[in-house]
């Protein structure tokens, strides 16, 4: 973070109101552990929420486990 005066550091343009903002909205939530994950267009188009890439990657751990020898599954 800038240690200099924040009104000379002041470089957010005037359409940026954030009067509204509430700090540390997220921040237990954080805390908690995140795990952010960027996804491509073109997946993002497929799947648009948390859930529906959630219930895609289970769906695939569960095909890879029924792929492994007994002995390697995790």
């Amino acid at each position: 973070m800038s240690q200099g005066n924040p009104a000379s550091d002041d470089d957010m343009r005037p359409e940026y109101d954030f009067s509204a903002g509430v700090r540390g909205k997220h921040h237990e939530q954080y805390n908690d552990g995140s795990n952010v994950v960027f996804l491509d267009a073109d997946v993002a188009k497929v799947f648009r929420d948390s859930e529906s890439v959630n219930r895609a990657l289970r769906l695939l751990l569960d095909l890879a486990k029924n792929q492994l020898p007994p002995d390697r599954a995790a």
